[in-house]
């Protein structure tokens, strides 16, 4: 049999979850995204120009400079309307900034929670602020100091603090069909579940219920709204998923039995083999022989 490799991850990726942190202009963000995943990373973009994005079920459509806050946890979209765009982006996980109990969840925070206020409308005055807050990060990323990364977290909570201060932008727009909009929001979010990366990072978001809570709406709505556009149950999607991903990692690492059920959210062997016969009537091993 054919030895089988674990899928890789991009250089770039990988750079920036050792660090947990990045800092970069704009303008070097067109390519960049490409490259790498968001779903482990936080977001605070300064941006100017004309843009439409689109934050869970709501869409707001801006013209000047802004400040944005973008959790990996809730998927979004940004439409750049403008020819001339600029601005700053600064990510990083939860884990480089959380140091002491006394930080609280980012999930939490209004800036980052679904429903709470991501955008902010941002001064001239203020802009030049953050600006420089940027500059001098972008400019310590490229140091020696010994201790920068202790000083990015205190330019970030800095940048925390001075949106908190700030009045909240109410120019949001609800989805003119708020099921075919919470719908999208669900199926971005579950495919932003995978791929399985590693088998010691198992799957958290794995029942309806789960997706229900992320995304701050009853169950109940949730399955009506997927139903009513797609045809299908919210669990439906839910297992489909999971089982094109087991696939996956059954053809193509060479992952145990064991290790795949496990990464895929599975306590034990015996419940993933279970639900893996049920789903495509063969037995994992079986999908594993070449």
């Amino acid at each position: 049999m054919e030895v089988k490799t674990q899928r890789s991850v991009s250089p770039f990726n990988s750079e920036l979850k050792l660090k947990g942190f990045n800092v970069f202009s704009i303008a070097e963000d067109s390519s960049a995204t490409k490259i790498y995943s968001r779903k482990d990373f936080y977001k605070i973009c300064l941006s100017t120009g004309k843009s439409i994005i689109h934050y869970a079920d709501k869409s707001y459509e801006h013209e000047g400079t802004i400040l944005f806050f973008g959790n990996p946890h809730i998927p979004y979209s940004w439409e750049t309307i403008s020819t001339k765009y600029e601005g700053y982006t600064c990510l990083f996980s939860e884990e480089f900034l959380k140091l002491s109990e006394r930080s609280e969840s980012l999930q939490q925070s209004p800036l980052f929670k679904i429903g709470g206020t991501p955008i902010l409308k941002i001064s001239e005055e203020q802009r030049l602020f953050l600006n420089s807050i940027f500059l001098k990060m972008m400019e310590e990323q490229e140091g020696e100091y010994a201790f920068k990364d202790d000083l990015m977290r205190n330019y970030i909570q800095l940048m925390l603090h001075e949106a908190m201060k700030m009045e909240p932008s109410d120019n949001y727009e609800q989805h003119g069909n708020a099921a075919s909009r919470l719908t999208s929001v669900f199926l971005e979010l579950l495919e932003r579940q995978f791929p399985i990366e590693t088998a010691e990072a198992p799957l958290k978001l794995t029942t309806a219920q789960q997706y229900a809570d992320r995304l701050s709406v009853h169950v109940n709505y949730l399955n009506r709204a997927v139903k009513s556009i797609t045809g299908k149950s919210t669990s439906t999607h839910i297992t489909e998923r999971i089982v094109s991903e087991a696939k996956a990692l059954l053809q193509y690492t060479n992952w145990n039995v064991s290790e795949v059920g496990y990464a895929l959210g599975f306590e034990y062997p015996t419940y993933f083999n279970n639900f893996f016969k049920k789903q495509t009537g063969m037995t994992p091993k079986t999908v594993r022989v070449d």
